[in-house]
């Protein structure tokens, strides 16, 4: 039998290309789940053969892939992207402030700036305050009060303060609703991403305990012989 070790000039027996030899790896100390994938398109690969990088993180991709088309049925935008990056050990997560907030238009953050201030405690007060010394000015001018009681101008600015200032509001709510909508997103791609990596670390793990205890029946086999060659 043949096998399909790293040809002199660097030829990858999967892709048929040239790559120095520092990206190849050897088939025996990649993902057991993942060599198996490599040999159902490429059977005549051994323990002995070198593929390159470029062809593993290949594979790696079909391979998550595959996975979560068997879980999960057809796979979405976001779980093609999670696949990706675990093929290629990038990260997924982002800073979706960061992200969200480069986006947004002059008119955006004026809108959310006003609907901050028009919640929070210095404008309650200031508005109480306003409330107050206008209601007062007007009581102590007597007939020559600008806004007699019942204080029809000041019920017609606060109306007017009412309509704008509720569209701005729902503007802000509108958007912090879709900031929350890209941090669930966000939050799903590295949960997906944990949880894929757990689960191949559980299987490497178990992988190398079975080679470990192979290891040691070889080297208890050997001590035996040694014994019996002695006596």
């Amino acid at each position: 039998m043949t096998s399909h070790t790293v040809s002199p000039n660097g030829t990858c027996p999967i892709t048929g290309k040239a790559y120095p030899p520092k990206d190849f790896l050897p088939f025996d100390q990649l993902h057991p789940a993942l060599a198996d994938r490599i040999r159902q398109d490429h059977p005549s690969l051994d323990a002995q053969s070198r593929v390159s990088r470029a062809a593993v993180d290949q594979y790696r991709l079909r391979y998550v892939e595959e996975l979560l088309r068997q879980e999960r049925g057809e796979l979405t935008k976001l779980d093609k992207e999670v696949a990706r990056s675990l093929a290629e050990g990038s990260m997924v997560s982002t800073n979706v402030e960061e992200s969200f907030n480069e986006r947004r238009t002059f008119g955006e953050r004026l809108s959310d700036g006003l609907a901050t201030f028009g919640g929070s405690w210095p404008f309650l007060i200031a508005f109480g305050f306003v409330l107050a010394a206008w209601i007062l000015v007007n009581d102590l001018r007597g007939t020559g009060a600008f806004d007699p009681y019942p204080y029809i101008l000041l019920n017609l600015l606060l109306s007017c303060l009412a309509a704008v200032q509720a569209p701005i509001i729902m503007m802000s709510q509108r958007r912090q609703e879709a900031k929350d909508r890209l941090r669930s997103l966000n939050d799903y791609q590295v949960n997906l991403k944990a949880e894929l990596e757990i689960r191949h670390l559980h299987e490497k793990l178990d992988h190398l305990i079975t080679r470990q205890w192979e290891r040691l029946a070889e080297i208890q086999e050997m001590q035996i012989e040694l014994l019996q060659e002695r006596r």
